[in-house]
């Protein structure tokens, strides 16, 4: 085994992942001065080998005012660009089981979010890595193990199957669900962490007995044999099911993203082609259509079936060593369209309190090992991060998994459909403007996470959580919690009022009934 030492007098920090929220925070590190070295165990997504694969298991992204917002953080100039190839979708369209199609609109202000191919996202997050000059970008480069006390992982070169020993200052786990910064030792110690033994995480797990399966709908052609979208483009489409649902979000070349979100065990008995041909007729015909069976059927059986998964781990950070962000740290299932937002807030939030710390490499300790006295602006800002999000992450983990009920059956609700109206009529009446959009608001976040801590006027969850990024999603989910008791109040009331006014006049009639006797 060789080793690499960073014992130069080069403060260096080492990301784990090279995923989009890894790119970032290698972004906002080397901005910040650290030289940055950014190991993945996958190759690079950039090459052409690389892209039939991802293209077969990634949901297509929804990024909102919150990733836009961390972006802005980082670099506004990347913000630009990757607008540019996203395409704003202002509100979902139902499809219901006759093939009509019904809109309802995100917000009362016209703000949209917007589908991005999490492939372009992710390549284009690395192309931006590789062009700062302070980092480096390791490709099939595993990590087998890490010794935060001492300061150096084990790093397994998987096209030479070399291990290699580094060290670092300062390492942020960003590797996704199952990551090695995160998952207990194994029982032969070869890999995994090496958390001392006082040290203490609380760590969840939870598989939901669903799964998906990614399809493509192909573009349509014009009358001149160009290619056009066959759905509206500014849509989040959605086939709710009760128990089941598809969605569809558009790509720039006029294709849409579809995915399928189903019961584990709904879909073990798609066993044959038959079988799905026909479930599809049954639930999805107006989809299906414009699928096309043979472009199912191949997707379907040659697609994999991913799991979702929700991870709470507690605390995020070890004294000034380590902080686990992104999935890492909370994977949620998909269906607030918050994940990629909430790991790009986590780099946005990080920067803003390393910031306020006064972290900088340049007042790092440039010795390494265990003897090594503890940055103490580097811990304090590391505790802090712990000690102010972890109610926000499990706020939204806990908000995901709601509105996967939402998206799947609420929304075709008499009830829903009710409350929604009451809710932007109540927003409308009360919000004259949203703060998040104001000049002196947006500045504050860059060294206050979350400068609105008390919302005013009415707003709805949903704006709150997507729109509003000067909002904590903790405080939104209080401030929902209250509005819904509000609700609740008042609609009893509604029913009292309306079941006292019917006797009254049943009453009224009878007796004129009876006098008329």
């Amino acid at each position: 085994m060789s080793v690499s030492s960073a014992g130069d007098g080069v403060q260096r920090a080492v990301v784990v992942g090279a995923g989009p929220v890894g790119c970032l925070a290698a972004i906002s590190l080397a901005k910040a001065g650290w030289q940055v070295d950014v190991y993945e165990a996958r190759p690079d997504l950039r090459l052409s080998s690389s892209k039939a694969t991802a293209q077969q298991r990634s949901i297509n992204l929804a990024i909102s005012s919150r990733g836009i917002a961390a972006l802005q953080a980082v670099d506004p100039a990347i913000s630009e660009r990757f607008l540019q190839t996203a395409i704003p979708m202002r509100g979902r369209m139902i499809h219901d089981i006759k093939g009509n199609q019904h809109s309802q609109l995100y917000d009362k202000d016209g703000q949209c979010i917007y589908s991005i191919d999490r492939a372009l996202l992710n390549e284009g997050l690395l192309s931006e890595a590789s062009m700062v000059p302070n980092i480096r970008l390791f490709f099939k480069c595993k990590v087998l193990a890490i010794d935060f006390d001492d300061r150096t992982m084990v790093i397994r070169n998987l096209d030479s199957g070399r291990d290699i020993r580094t060290a670092f200052h300062f390492c942020i786990g960003a590797d996704g669900s199952y990551s090695i910064t995160v998952i207990p030792l194994d029982d032969n110690k070869t890999t995994g962490h090496l958390w001392p033994t006082p040290h203490r995480m609380n760590f969840q797990q939870e598989y939901i007995p669903h799964e998906y399966i990614e399809l493509k709908m192909p573009a349509g052609h014009n009358e001149h044999g160009k290619p056009s979208f066959v759905l509206d483009p500014n849509h989040l489409h959605i086939w709710p099911r009760h128990s089941f649902m598809l969605i569809a979000l558009p790509n720039k070349d006029c294709s849409f993203t579809c995915t399928l979100f189903a019961p584990t065990c709904e879909l073990d008995r798609l066993a044959t082609a038959q079988d799905i041909s026909s479930w599809f007729k049954t639930h999805f015909s107006d989809a299906l259509s414009l699928i096309g069976e043979e472009k199912l059927l191949y997707d379907f059986v040659n697609n994999p079936r991913s799991p979702l998964i929700t991870i709470k781990a507690e605390p995020y950070h070890y004294k000034d060593r380590c902080v686990i962000i992104g999935d890492a740290a909370h994977a949620m299932v998909p269906f607030y369209g918050q994940g990629l937002n909430c790991g790009f807030e986590d780099v946005r939030v990080l920067q803003a309190l390393l910031q306020n710390s006064g972290v900088a490499p340049g007042n790092a300790l440039p010795t390494l090992g265990k003897e090594v006295l503890a940055d103490s602006r580097l811990s304090n800002a590391l505790s802090r991060y712990t000690e102010t999000r972890h109610e926000d992450l499990v706020a939204i983990c806990e908000l995901a998994m709601y509105n996967y009920v939402e998206m799947r059956y609420s929304v075709t609700t008499p009830t829903y459909l009710f409350k929604k109206a009451l809710d932007n009529f109540l927003y409308a009446i009360s919000s004259w403007h949203s703060p998040s959009l104001e000049p002196t608001v947006r500045a504050s976040m860059a060294t206050i996470p979350f400068p609105t801590r008390r919302p005013s006027g009415w707003i709805p969850l949903y704006t709150m959580v997507t729109f509003r990024p000067d909002v904590s999603y903790a405080t939104a989910k209080k401030k929902a919690a209250r509005q819904s008791e509000i609700l609740t109040t008042v609609g009893g009331l509604g029913a009292i009022l309306i079941g006292a006014t019917g006797l009254y006049w049943t009453l009224k009639v009878l007796r004129s009934t009876s006098s008329q006797r």
